[in-house]
C-alpha cells in the first residue's frame, strides 16, 4: 500500500514538472496567437476612450564608448546600449496564471540569425535624427533583448554603434568646449500616438572609465533634455542627450605652443648678432618665418575651412608678425648702417666763435654755441653717447621691445576581462629615433669648436639642427593619436630641442661678448695711438714693455690647457670662456639626462612585468 502511494506521488510530480517546463512555450504561443504587431497598443490615459492616448515610452541609454571625434567632418562615433520600455496590454500573460499554474516573472524573446523574432510584436519606430551611419552588433549573436513581463510591460534593449553629426564652434580652438547631441524621435507616430520620456532614475548611464577613454577631449557632463518639434505632418516627441566635451590643452601645448614660442625666440637671436653678419641674420629670419608658415599649414590641415577667425589663428598670426618684424628690423638696421657709413665723417653743426687776439702768442678764446639740446631727449643722452650708430641703437632697443611686446600678448590669452600586457619593442625606436636625436644634439655642439667669427657657419649649424629636430618630432607625432597627457617620447624630444636651442643661444651670447671685446680693443688702440704724443722716453719704455716676451708660455705642457683656471682665468676672453665651458657643460648635462632616462625606463619595464 505504501509502495503504491509513493509511485502515485512520483507520477504526479513528473506531470507538474513537465507542465512548468512547457509553460514558457505555451505563454508565447497563446499570447501571440491572435496578436497583430502592425497595430500599436492602447495608451493608459483614461480620458482618451477610443485609443487610450499616446503610448508612453520610457528611454534609458548606457554609454559604452565615445571615439573618433572628427573636427574636419564635425562628427563623432558612439557605442551605447539603447533601452525602451512601454506597456502592451495584449501581451499581459499574467491572466494565464491560476491555482495550479505558475507563470515566470518574465519571458525573453531572443532574436536569431534565421528568424527575426523582434517583428512578432509592436515596437516604437525610433530613429536618431543626427545619425550619419549606424549598425547593430551581430557577434556572436544579435545583441538584442526583448523581455515581456506578466503585466504587459516590455523592455527592448539593443547595442548600437552610430556615427553622429556634431556641429562645432571653433572660435576658441584649441581652448574650446563642444556640445555633441544624440536626438531620438518617432519617425511616423505623432505625439497623439507616442510620447517619449526619460527614465526617472539614471536616464543616462556611463561605463566605468568612459571619461578617461577619450584621447583628446574630456567628458565634463552628460545632460538630458526634450526637443519636441512640429513639422507639416504633425508634432513629434523627441528626446535629446547633451554631452559637454572640453578639448585637452596638454597636447597642443607640447606640439604647437612651445615650438612656436621657441621659433619666435630664435628669431630674436638676430638682434644679438653683428649688423655686418648679413647672411646669418637673413638666413635666420627667413628660415624661422618659413618654418612658422609650415606649422600653420599643418595645423589648419586638421581643421575645416571656417569663415571666422579661430584662437589658434590669432596665436600663429601674432607669432608670424613677431618673426616677420624681426626680419624687417634687420632690413632697417642694414639700411641705417649704410647711412651711418655715408654720414660718419660729416662735420658737426656750425656754431659761432668770438675770439680776441692780443699782441702775444697766447690767444684768449671765448665761444658761444647755438646748439641747445631738447629737454625731452636730454635723458637719452647717455644712451646716444654709448651707441652712436643708429643701426646699433635699433638692435639694442629691439632686444627689449620685442620680448616685452610678446609677453604682453601672452598675458591676454560587469564582464569577464582578459588583460594582455604588451611591451613595445625598443630596437626600432632606438635606430629610428633615439640615435638620430643624439647625433643631432652632438652635431649642434660642433658650434662650440668653431671660431667665434664664423657667424654664417655657426648660425646655419644651429638653425639646421633645430629645424631637423622639429621635423623629426612632427613625423613621430603624426603616427600617434592626439592624447591629453605627455608621452615619454615628448620628454625626450623636448630635452633634445632644449639642448640644441641652448647651443644656438650660446653662440648669440658668444657673438655679443666677442663684439664687446672687439670694441674694447678698438678703444684701447685709439688710446694707445693718442699716447704717441707723449715723450720719446715714455714711448720707448712702453715699447720695451710691449716687446718683452714671457718664455714661460712656451713651456706649458699640453695637459695644462684642461685645467680649471684655463676656463676661469681673467686673461682669457669672455667669449672664449663661454665656448670652453660649453664644451664641457653641454655633454655633461646631456649625459646626466641620458642616465636618468635609462633609470626611468628600467623602472617602468620592471613595473610592467610585475
Amino acid at each position: 500500500m505504501n509502495a503504491c502511494m509513493i509511485c502515485l506521488n512520483f507520477t504526479l510530480l513528473i506531470v507538474v514538472v513537465a507542465k512548468k517546463k512547457l509553460k514558457e512555450q505555451e505563454i508565447i504561443q497563446r499570447t501571440l496567437k491572435d496578436y497583430d504587431w502592425r497595430v500599436r497598443p492602447r495608451g493608459s490615459n483614461l480620458s482618451w476612450p477610443d485609443t487610450g492616448g499616446p503610448v508612453l515610452v520610457s528611454v534609458n541609454i548606457y554609454l559604452r564608448s565615445i571615439s573618433k571625434i572628427d573636427d574636419v567632418n564635425m562628427e563623432y562615433s558612439a557605442q551605447f546600449t539603447f533601452r525602451e520600455e512601454w506597456n502592451d496590454a495584449r501581451l499581459a500573460y499574467g491572466r494565464l496564471a491560476d491555482e495550479n499554474t505558475q507563470v515566470p516573472p518574465f519571458v525573453v524573446l531572443a532574436a536569431s540569425e534565421q528568424a527575426d523574432l523582434t517583428q512578432q510584436i509592436w515596437m516604437p519606430d525610433t530613429f536618431f535624427q543626427n545619425e550619419k551611419e549606424a549598425r547593430r552588433h551581430l557577434i556572436d549573436k544579435p545583441n538584442v533583448l526583448i523581455r515581456i513581463h506578466p503585466d504587459g510591460q516590455i523592455l527592448y534593449s539593443v547595442r548600437l554603434s552610430l556615427v553622429l553629426s556634431c556641429p562645432m564652434s571653433l572660435e576658441y580652438y584649441p581652448l574650446d568646449r563642444q556640445t555633441c547631441l544624440i536626438d531620438l524621435a518617432s519617425y511616423a507616430y505623432t505625439t497623439d500616438d507616442i510620447k517619449y520620456e526619460w527614465k526617472l532614475t539614471n536616464p543616462i548611464q556611463q561605463k566605468e572609465g568612459l571619461r578617461q577613454s577619450l584621447p583628446s577631449f574630456e567628458l565634463q557632463d552628460v545632460l538630458t533634455d526634450y526637443c519636441t518639434s512640429k513639422t507639416n505632418t504633425g508634432e513629434y516627441s523627441c528626446l535629446r542627450t547633451k554631452m559637454i566635451l572640453r578639448r585637452e590643452f596638454s597636447y597642443y601645448l607640447v606640439q604647437l605652443y612651445i615650438p612656436s614660442l621657441m621659433l619666435v625666440i630664435v628669431s630674436w637671436v638676430s638682434f644679438w648678432l653683428d649688423k655686418d653678419s648679413v647672411p646669418a641674420r637673413v638666413t635666420l629670419g627667413v628660415t624661422t618665418l618659413l618654418t612658422m608658415t609650415t606649422q600653420n599649414s599643418g595645423i589648419n590641415a586638421k581643421l575645416p575651412p571656417v569663415s571666422y577667425t579661430k584662437a589658434i589663428d590669432v596665436w600663429i598670426g601674432v607669432c608670424l608678425a613677431f618673426i616677420f618684424g624681426a626680419l624687417l628690423e634687420f632690413a632697417l638696421v642694414n639700411y641705417a648702417a649704410r647711412k651711418d657709413i655715408t654720414t660718419g665723417h660729416r662735420m658737426l653743426p656750425k656754431y659761432t666763435n668770438h675770439m680776441d687776439y692780443s699782441s702775444g702768442y697766447q690767444p684768449l678764446v671765448s665761444a658761444t654755441s647755438a646748439m641747445t639740446p631738447s629737454h625731452f631727449w636730454w635723458c637719452f643722452r647717455p644712451f646716444v653717447r654709448r651707441y652712436r650708430e643708429r643701426s646699433k641703437r635699433i638692435d639694442v632697443v629691439s632686444r627689449l621691445v620685442f620680448p616685452i611686446g610678446y609677453a604682453c600678448f601672452n598675458g591676454e590669452y560587469s564582464c569577464a576581462r582578459v588583460m594582455l600586457l604588451l611591451r613595445r619593442e625598443y630596437s626600432y625606436y632606438l635606430i629610428q629615433l633615439y640615435i638620430p636625436c643624439i647625433m643631432l644634439v652632438v652635431v649642434s655642439w660642433v658650434s662650440f669648436w668653431l671660431d667665434k667669427d664664423a657667424v654664417p657657419a655657426r648660425v646655419s649649424l644651429g638653425v639646421t639642427t633645430l629645424l631637423t629636430m622639429t621635423t623629426q618630432a612632427s613625423g613621430i607625432n603624426a603616427k600617434l593619436p592626439p592624447v591629453s597627457y605627455i608621452k615619454a617620447v615628448d620628454v625626450w624630444i623636448g630635452a633634445c630641442l632644449i639642448f640644441i636651442f641652448g647651443a644656438l643661444l650660446e653662440y648669440a651670447l658668444v657673438n655679443y661678448y666677442g663684439r664687446q671685446e672687439f670694441l674694447k680693443k678698438e678703444r684701447k688702440k685709439k688710446t694707445e695711438f693718442k699716447g704717441c704724443l707723449y715723450s720719446s722716453n715714455h714711448l720707448n719704455q712702453d715699447l720695451r714693455q710691449s716687446l718683452r716676451l714671457d718664455m714661460n708660455t712656451y713651456r706649458r705642457k699640453w695637459w695644462r690647457k684642461f685645467r680649471l683656471n684655463t676656463y676661469l682665468c681673467g686673461n682669457t676672453e669672455v667669449s672664449k670662456r663661454v665656448d670652453l665651458i660649453s664644451r664641457l657643460a653641454f655633454p655633461t648635462f646631456f649625459a646626466c639626462f641620458l642616465g636618468i632616462s635609462k633609470v626611468e625606463d628600467e623602472t617602468v619595464i620592471r613595473t610592467g612585468v610585475e
